[in-house]
């Protein structure tokens, strides 16, 4: 048999061979390393995420320096921050989850793509190789760890502020029950992880997009307003039956999670929207981006 053609020698007895899905693996651990540096290297990125963390700042002095607000006035939550802290991170993912988040998911999830073919270094990315499967996973993987990080901006400065200018006690939940400070910001952790859940859905749609043009501001003026467009029709008794179908539907259902006990439903209802969406747009986007022309 010709050398070019014989096979490969076997590893000597005892030395396990290594597995097949080894070197891909090894190739994607730097890839993500590399696109999760330069996402937080960004003074973008630190800037949405200072704004973020303002919002429950900016509300916590509000409330301070006005004595509080009167019941049914303002977002939910909002008239019972003097009594306790732990109310500001509530109070303020329910301003940020349907405005301040998309926005800022929006503007990341529309430049995965776009944004290296504006740059010109789209090409050089799959010529790595990376692998087009590989690379749209990598910038997936990306814009859920900065969801991850701006729901934490909100969670950490709202606690930090809280329980600076208020005072911190038993919580009462939506069901009428009192726990304690501790199990209280469990709670609020839930919240968040449902937020970040949440989200997720709207990014697959902005990686999508970002796979339709080489403009990045296109992108994510397009992944916005498409936000903003699935709450529109959510308030509208007419479309009642599309509803439950739209990714922005369950975004303010983690009401649930305040009660004793906790009720799921909502989280799973939610979690199955998001993944379906997830499933719908990441295919989509594999499908455009395997076809895309990245050298012209």
């Amino acid at each position: 048999m010709p050398a070019d053609t014989a096979p490969e020698s076997a590893p000597p007895a005892g030395i396990p061979a290594r597995p097949p899905a080894a070197r891909p693996r090894a190739r994607t651990a730097p890839l993500l390393v590399s696109e999760l540096s330069l996402m937080f290297r960004r003074r973008r990125t630190w800037a949405m995420l200072a704004v973020l963390a303002a919002v429950p700042v900016l509300i916590a002095v509000a409330v301070r320096l006005t004595n509080g607000t009167r019941a049914g006035h303002g977002p939910v939550f909002l008239d019972r921050i003097t009594g306790n802290g732990l109310f500001v991170v509530l109070t303020s993912l329910v301003l940020c989850t349907p405005l301040f988040l998309p926005l800022t998911v929006g503007v990341v999830s529309g430049d995965t793509i776009a944004g290296e073919a504006g740059q010109g270094t789209l090409r050089y990315l799959l010529a790595a190789p990376a692998g087009r499967a590989r690379l749209l996973l990598v910038k997936f993987a990306g814009t859920a760890a900065f969801t991850l990080a701006a729901v934490a901006a909100v969670v950490l400065a709202g606690t930090a502020i809280g329980l600076l200018l208020f005072p911190v006690g038993p919580v009462p939940l939506l069901s009428g029950d009192l726990v304690d400070a501790w199990t209280a910001e469990g709670r609020i952790l839930l919240v968040g992880a449902y937020v970040v859940l949440s989200l997720l859905g709207l990014g697959a749609i902005g990686l999508f997009i970002s796979t339709l043009t080489d403009v990045p501001v296109g992108a994510m003026a397009a992944t916005v307003v498409l936000a903003i467009a699935s709450q529109v029709l959510d308030a509208l008794p007419q479309l009642d039956w599309l509803h439950p179908w739209l990714f922005s539907h369950w975004w303010l259902g983690f009401a649930d999670l305040l009660r004793q006990p906790v009720e799921w439903s909502s989280f799973g209802s939610n979690a199955l929207l998001q993944v379906g969406y997830l499933a719908v747009f990441g295919a989509l986007a594999y499908g455009r981006f395997t076809t895309k022309d990245v050298l012209s």
